[in-house]
């Protein structure tokens, strides 16, 4: 499986040109390390847009989905640092996923990234994911895996002040196609987005291209 883990957390935002800079100092140098270095944190991921919105994104990934709900996490984001606190509260349209993986097929990851965002009917869980599993496999050239993450409704809210709205989009799935380069995602995307099946379903798509990734690991060995 190409996704370490069972369990992903999905986060994307906006932020102002005039504090980017440091929203990009703070991810780097504190926020990514902080978060891998969790108990049942396995790995992350960091993009920034090619073609999407919004601008940033980033998946942490976690040995179990009960992670994302674990005493360990809820300590975490109970004592963010000042640094964190001053960022977070910058995010412009954020999107925050708590998810299950369902679906990870291929080998490997891609330093370009399909995302496409689908809202499941009612009662359509079940059909949807068997359609999906028979399209999500990577056999177009350039195309390394693709995965499925179904996001928790509940747990799935943004950390800014919109947390308390009601969100219709909390239960939304997320596809991802971890791909070579940006010039083979929209082939892929296009499978799924012209797909008449899927078409009714597909909320946005976009294209990310990967800044960098963090490993359990690599904090062992700094």
């Amino acid at each position: 499986m190409p996704i370490a883990g069972q369990g992903m957390l999905l986060t994307s935002m906006d932020v102002d040109p005039l504090h980017e800079a440091e929203f990009n100092r703070w991810y780097d140098r504190e926020h990514l390390e902080e978060r891998v270095a969790i108990d049942g944190f396995v790995e992350a991921r960091r993009y920034v847009a090619h073609d999407a919105k919004p601008k940033y994104l980033s998946l942490y990934s976690t040995e179990t989905f009960e992670v994302l709900d674990s005493p360990a996490y809820r300590k975490a984001l109970a004592s963010q640092t000042d640094w964190s606190k001053a960022n977070i509260a910058r995010f412009e349209n954020m999107i925050r996923g708590v998810a299950r993986i369902t679906i990870s097929r291929g080998t490997g990851r891609g330093a370009a990234l399909g995302l496409i965002r689908l809202r499941p009917a009612e009662g359509g869980a079940e059909k949807l994911r068997a359609a999906l599993r028979e399209q999500l496999v990577p056999s177009q050239d350039g195309i390394i895996s693709m995965h499925l993450f179904e996001n928790d409704p509940t747990l799935s809210k943004p950390l800014t002040a919109d947390a308390a709205k009601a969100d219709p989009g909390a239960g939304d799935w997320f596809v991802l196609i971890d791909a070579t380069g940006v010039s083979v995602v929209p082939q892929a995307i296009a499978g799924i987005t012209d797909n008449a099946a899927f078409k009714p379903l597909v909320v946005t798509n976009g294209i990310y291209m990967l800044m960098w990734d963090l490993a359990k690991g690599d904090l062992q060995h700094a």
